[in-house]
């Protein structure tokens, strides 16, 4: 990851999470990367990836390929 901090990033979650804080993962810009973190853990480890990663990332999640049985 870059040396910005990622707790001062605008993070954002899915319209689709409820509000009581269940499973979800939270997103930032950090142009030219994306950064991805576990919502229940915003103090844990943080992923990022290329914006093309996460492009290919989104729309397998999107179209139900990444679910588990």
């Amino acid at each position: 990851m870059t040396s910005r901090n990622p707790q001062t990033l605008r993070w954002r979650r899915s319209s689709h999470s409820d509000k009581a804080g269940g499973q979800c993962v939270e997103v930032a810009c950090l142009a030219p990367t994306v950064a991805v973190r576990d919502s229940k853990d915003p103090q844990g480890p943080t992923l990022a990836l290329t914006s093309l990663a996460w492009q290919g990332l989104a729309k397998q999640i999107k179209s139900q390929k990444c679910d588990l049985p």
